[in-house]
């Protein structure tokens, strides 16, 4: 069997695999976010934390709780890093310095799981477990409470209330994350990732160190960082690494991990709106844009140019032998394509054209099918927008699933936005004015701007890939991307929220023959049409100075 048709069969399965998980997944996501029961476990941590689990919140008590809850995170998990070498199973690793254990406790915290170190010889067991894995759960939890907040804001009418964080982030965790995480780490185990503490003494003898003795819960980290959708390996080569992803079964599996939350996401938008139809349409641009990026990033894989290239028949630098160009192609779009951050392969590697879709993946803002819950919302965000210009164009107010879009509403789509690409832009422009900071480039030219420009767009996504080829614990970068995971993380939770809580509060308005139609092919266009043109093209100039130079050199 050829290895292109063996990729496509990969191809196929997965997206099988996916059709098949896509409705009773989305099914049980909506009836845990709408039940009014709560189990017993669920009412011991309300009794913990002290809240009602039957009172909802308004959007910005929601936002409030949200903050705090990632506040206390950030400080809990700094100072466990900071702490680690003076704590249980810490294997003699010492304390990390402050700045890079900032840019650790934010980068988990925000569900970007950006690493700027080795994981098996700078973290402890315990820092693993209790802190960065913890986080694996959380982050992504609060990822699809914001994502049900919004929804609520659409079904809600005349009211104030959005939900309750609390009750959101808990039924997530115990009856969604924790299940799927239990069940897959059993089929890992099974498939040959090892799961113990001390299952690693041949890698300690061959690298001779005895600072850098791995073990350790690997298959449970590896199936948190997938269905987590977050990058953050136990290994310094992640998804490479032969303990964490063996066989190139266990590598389709992972894959199908990170894709198969965000894409029944929309499944539980239709059910909890009452139109699955809705959901149906959702998911067909997110499809559309995953098959597009997985179809010409593999191209570009195989269609290499240059002579040492074709000479070694394929484009293999940074790949893996055991999962080869396709394989490897299919998960880098994917993990780049749902802020997700686990590799298989260094993306730094790949050809002009295939590094720049990987970074254009992460441009169009995690959306296709994005971060579990932050991918969702994301798309309904522009859907927003979609509407809006097709108001325009008729000369009608706007309207979606019944509520009106008006000057308050667009301004907070306009501003979520514009967040994201402030933030890469402005700061690759600035490391790039730095003397210092462009001397951190292992590469000149563009293959260096990309590298510069791949880690920002990385950092303020929350995705955490890296392009490599980039020195980046420095106090500048740990601080510049720790920030731009910051802002671009919660900002644009403040847009959302806040759009949710004005959704809320209107009165919704029946449907017209004049009425966008937003379940049919059409608006399936026009929704992908301004993806591209919004989001896509506002990256072009930078994309052009990086990969697109590059390639045409």
């Amino acid at each position: 069997m050829g290895s292109t048709l063996a990729g496509w069969l990969q191809v196929l399965a997965l997206v099988g695999a996916l059709a098949l998980c896509h409705r009773p997944l989305g099914d049980w996501i909506a009836k845990l976010l709408t039940s009014a029961r709560h189990l017993r476990a669920e009412r011991v941590v309300y009794k913990v934390v002290g809240v009602d689990g039957d009172a909802d919140q308004r959007w910005p008590v929601y936002l409030r709780s949200v903050l705090a809850f990632s506040a206390v995170s950030v400080l809990f998990l700094y100072g466990l890093i900071r702490l680690q070498g003076h704590l249980l199973l810490s294997l003699g690793v010492p304390q990390m310095p402050g700045h890079q254990a900032w840019n650790t406790a934010i980068s988990f915290t925000t569900n970007t799981n950006w690493q700027s170190y080795s994981g098996e010889s700078a973290m402890g067991h315990l820092v693993q477990m209790a802190g960065l894995a913890v986080q694996n759960f959380v982050s992504a939890a609060v990822g699809i409470a914001v994502m049900a907040a919004l929804i609520r804001g659409f079904t809600r009418n005349r009211t104030d209330r959005v939900g309750n964080f609390w009750v959101d982030l808990t039924r997530i965790v115990l009856r969604l994350l924790l299940p799927l995480s239990i069940l897959f780490a059993l089929v890992l185990v099974a498939n040959g990732v090892v799961q113990n503490f001390h299952g690693f003494h041949e890698l300690t003898t061959l690298a001779g160190d005895p600072q850098s003795v791995p073990g350790g819960p690997v298959a449970s980290q590896e199936v948190i960082k997938e269905l987590g959708t977050n990058g953050g390996g136990f290994f310094n080569a992640n998804s490479a690494h032969p303990f964490e992803n063996p066989t190139g079964f266990t590598n389709l599996l992972e894959i199908f991990l990170l894709l198969v939350i965000p894409f029944a996401l929309p499944r539980t938008f239709g059910r909890m709106v009452g139109d699955t139809r809705q959901g149906y349409a959702i998911v067909a641009v997110m499809g559309l844009f995953w098959a597009a990026s997985v179809a010409l990033l593999t191209l570009a894989e195989f269609q290499h140019s240059g002579s040492a290239l074709q000479a070694a028949g394929g484009a293999m630098e940074g790949k893996e032998q055991r999962f080869g160009i396709a394989a490897s192609s299919l998960f880098a779009a994917s993990t780049t394509l749902t802020s997700t951050g686990a590799v298989n392969s260094f993306h730094d590697s790949y050809t002009p054209f295939g590094g720049g879709l990987t970074v254009f993946n992460m441009m169009l803002g995690e959306i296709a099918p994005g971060g579990t819950g932050s991918g969702l919302y994301g798309m309904l965000i522009l859907a927003v927008v979609a509407v809006f210009v097709a108001g325009l164009m008729v000369g009608r107010t706007p309207e979606y699933l019944g509520k009106k879009l008006g000057g308050r509403e667009m301004k907070f789509a306009s501003l979520y936005i514009l967040t994201t690409p402030t933030l890469v832009l402005v700061g690759t422009g600035i490391a790039m004015a730095l003397p210092g900071e462009r001397a951190g480039m292992l590469n000149s030219g563009a293959h260096g701007f990309s590298e510069v420009l791949y880690a920002f767009t990385s950092a303020a996504n929350n995705n955490g890939s890296a392009f490599a080829g980039i020195t980046v614990n420095t106090d500048w970068y740990d601080t510049a991307l720790g920030l731009a995971m910051v802002f671009g993380r919660f900002l644009p939770m403040v847009f959302v929220l806040a759009l949710a809580g004005s959704l809320a509060r209107q009165q919704p308005v029946p449907a017209t023959p004049g009425t966008l139609p937003t379940h049919k092919p059409l608006f399936v266009g026009l929704l992908s049409g301004v993806v591209l043109i919004v989001v896509g093209l506002t990256y072009f100039p930078a994309l052009a100075l990086g990969p697109i130079a590059e390639g045409l050199h």
